[in-house]
């Protein structure tokens, strides 16, 4: 697309070439992106070294995987920037999106949305059927069941968002190992349950924002101290689910539990605070550092098992 402007003045071509990039990475959630592939990869390396198969002897599978789970990511990114065309100009956060600001337009970004997730599940099925299907599902969880129902529907939407945010570790296994380990539904229940702490608290910086999209978030519905009270609930349960991974050693067993205590002590330091967003921020970024340190220390310490 950015060779259609080669025409322009030679001095505007830097910038255009950059704000074009920039709008396609903000298209695709480009954040979104790379960190469902972490898990992804999590769960491709743990499959491979739980089976004892090399990596560097089936590459192939590898660059299927990550290829494929990239692109079906950014299509359904793209997809729900698509269907979120109406609403985001309402939330201040959101409104430099390119499909708001008009800098794509809604038929490209369905264009693009379809072609990614249909190459992408071509290089997933060529990992593995398992693989495939599992990306479907992916896809099928965020762009229908999230953001064509739930979402402007039901209080529950995150928690029906976080089915799909939990199905890549899953797609990364069953391209190895396609009928699933225990393991693997362990990195399923991590990512599931990790997911509705760190999105209630992106969605109490957000409030007012929502509430003017008329977008029934839990802070939105039921208030601050509700959320509050639900996010130690979410982060409670996290605190068996390493054990599920008893196989990665006692390290990461510590490890993981260091990192729950951590989190369950910001989250009861909650009900005492008064700044409320302020909390939430630092609740935000804490989520964010578990979830990276949780799953690069699996790839770390399945090395040594």
């Amino acid at each position: 697309m950015s060779n259609g402007r080669a025409m322009s003045a030679e001095a505007n071509e830097a910038p255009e070439a950059s704000t074009f990039l920039k709008d396609f990475l903000a298209l695709i959630k480009i954040g979104i992106v790379n960190s469902n592939l972490i898990t992804v990869f999590t769960g491709l390396w743990l499959a491979f070294q739980f089976s004892d198969r090399h990596f560097l002897s089936e590459l192939n599978i590898l660059v299927y995987t990550i290829v494929g789970s990239a692109l079906i990511i950014a299509g359904s990114a793209a997809m729900n920037n698509y269907i979120d065309t109406d609403i985001d100009p309402l939330m201040e956060s959101k409104k430099a999106r390119p499909t708001v600001t008009g800098r794509f337009k809604p038929s490209a970004v369905l264009a693009l949305a379809v072609s990614f997730i249909v190459i992408g599940e071509i290089f997933l099925f060529s990992a593995s059927v398992s693989a495939g299907v599992l990306g479907i599902a992916g896809v099928l969880a965020y762009v229908v069941l999230y953001s064509m129902w739930s979402k402007r529907r039901h209080v529950s939407n995150t928690i029906v968002g976080s089915i799909s945010g939990a199905i890549p570790p899953l797609i990364g296994w069953a391209a190895v190992e396609p009928s699933l380990g225990a393991g693997a539904w362990a990195l399923f229940l991590i990512m599931f349950i990790w997911q509705p702490p760190h999105f209630y608290a992106l969605a109490m910086k957000r409030t007012e924002e929502y509430r003017a999209a008329n977008i029934p978030m839990l802070p939105v519905v039921k208030g601050f101290h509700r959320t509050k009270k639900s996010m130690l609930a979410w982060v409670v349960m996290l605190f068996p689910l390493p054990f599920l991974l008893m196989e990665l050693g006692t390290g990461f067993i510590i490890l993981a539990t260091l990192l729950n205590i951590g989190w369950l002590v910001l989250a009861i330091r909650g009900f005492k605070v008064t700044d409320d967003l302020k909390w939430a921020k630092t609740m935000f970024i804490y989520s964010l550092n578990y979830m990276t340190i949780l799953f690069v220390s699996m790839i770390i310490f399945a090395v040594f098992v």
